[in-house]
């Protein structure tokens, strides 16, 4: 590919950024607000398949706290680029960047936040639901974050 035909247009990419802090907000707010229990939660129409397809591949990784590092090592990015793949054509949007909280326990702020696949936070939310890390979350108080930001001040986020 030539590299002229990649630019770097700060309209598109604060757009991006934008829809990605909404979405980390509404599922932030979705956590919080629900009475049922998380594990009963469906994110997509696939997570029985993306979970035991995550679990299959991932069997020991601990979703409760991520490390950062260890989610983005050479030899990581490689396995999760295959389980990515698997959902190419059944999972909207499946690449676009999303937001990810390392400590499930945390909610979205820019200590506790990584960028992530959209089908690798569906692999790690769904796996929380499941398997519990998500209770007890609507008595977080809310912080000062910056998912309420306008797309404008989302510089907080560098």
């Amino acid at each position: 590919p030539n590299a002229e035909n990649y630019v770097n247009d700060a309209s598109v990419e604060q757009a991006w950024l934008y829809k990605a802090c909404r979405h980390a907000s509404t599922h932030w707010n979705l956590l919080r607000l629900m009475s049922a229990d998380p594990a009963k939660l469906r994110l997509t129409p696939q997570d029985d398949a993306i979970y035991a397809e995550f679990r299959a591949r991932f069997p020991c990784l601990a979703v409760g706290k991520l490390v950062e590092s260890e989610l983005k090592s050479e030899d990581s990015k490689s396995a999760w680029r295959q389980f990515c793949q698997l959902f190419e054509d059944t999972v909207g949007e499946y690449n676009f960047g999303t937001l990810l909280r390392l400590d499930s326990a945390g909610d979205y702020s820019e200590a506790n936040t990584t960028l992530v696949p959209r089908i690798q936070f569906l692999a790690v939310e769904v796996a929380r639901n499941r398997e519990g890390f998500n209770r007890g979350l609507d008595s977080l108080v809310p912080s000062q974050s910056a998912l309420g930001a306008e797309p404008g001040d989302v510089k907080n986020w560098d």
